[in-house]
């Protein structure tokens, strides 16, 4: 509770204060709360009253203009996803008697199956990288990394040197929320880590400091943006034409493990998801084997 917000408290002032709470209390990722402020200040600027003064007719004013202006269904559902936790935040702090987005409704989205690499394609965008450059094994490190873990890209870019067991072959991550979690990886990501840490690393450096294990040549660490590009650029080099992004591979990651046989539970884990129903996704591929199952062994298929 931040005993900072009142029924007299502006709108500014209560978004100040909800961020805050996120911030500090919650613990989210600069990225969500980022994104929050986007949505209020949307708001903000749609109501012409105080934010603790608005009722449920305003608020289904507000979501009919964001479909006016062509928004998304799921661009929709994320704004009414804030105004919840808003309104949810406003509640618990007294603010106001009762929340005016309890039954707001989000669009139906339409369930889109997660777009992945089949094994080959993967194969093949590992050994895209020059090994004969430092940034060639770089590259190559953080691809196998990638796919062996299932990390999220700033996962993976903010990965620090001390959250490497290499001997347990464990990292620690600090994932959403500032949880952190151990994820296993195998002895591929493991050798094209050594050879990055004891060649490539060094050549960047140039005898300079980093915390963190993948750097660029000024000793930074790797960018989101920076590896979203690289990859990208590797990705047409192999013949992937098809949109890449880091997030295809984690989805690659977790699909290949659905498909080997791994429980939903253990993917949940290692992708550091919060709630067992955003892993259910991958329910996908075991339906796509139990079709493929039938279609070959049944006699009348």
């Amino acid at each position: 509770m931040t005993g900072k917000v009142s029924a007299n408290t502006g709108v500014s002032e209560s978004v100040k204060a909800f961020l805050n709470f996120c911030r500090v209390e919650k613990g989210l990722a600069q990225n969500s709360i980022a994104s929050y402020k986007n949505d209020l200040n949307r708001f903000s600027s749609f109501i012409q009253t105080r934010v603790t003064e608005i009722a449920a007719e305003d608020l289904n004013r507000y979501v009919d203009s964001l479909y006016a202006a062509g928004m998304s269904p799921r661009s929709i559902a994320r704004h009414i996803a804030t105004l919840r936790n808003f309104y949810g935040f406003l509640t618990s702090e007294g603010a106001i008697a009762t929340d005016p987005s309890e039954f707001l409704s989000s669009p139906r989205q339409w369930s889109n199956l997660p777009k992945y690499l089949n094994e080959e394609e993967v194969e093949k965008l590992i050994a895209a990288p020059p090994e004969t450059k430092a940034t060639g094994l770089r590259d190559r490190a953080m691809l196998e990394m990638l796919y062996a873990t299932g990390l999220r890209v700033s996962e993976l870019c903010g990965l620090e040197t001390n959250a490497v067991e290499r001997q347990l072959g464990v990292l620690r991550v600090l994932g959403k929320g500032n949880k952190q979690r151990m994820v296993p990886f195998g002895e591929a990501a493991g050798r094209a880590l050594d050879r990055y840490m004891s060649e490539g690393r060094p050549q960047l450096l140039k005898r300079r400091a980093s915390p963190y294990v993948f750097v660029t040549a000024r000793a930074s660490a790797m960018t989101r943006q920076c590896f979203w590009m690289l990859l990208k650029a590797y990705g047409r080099k192999v013949g992937i034409t098809r949109r890449l992004t880091p997030h295809v591979i984690r989805h690659s990651f977790a699909t290949h493990l659905v498909e080997g046989g791994a429980d939903l539970r253990s993917v949940q884990i290692m992708l550091g998801h919060s709630d067992i129903s955003t892993t259910q996704v991958y329910t996908h591929v075991v339906k796509r084997r139990l079709r493929e199952t039938v279609d070959q062994h049944h006699p009348r298929a």
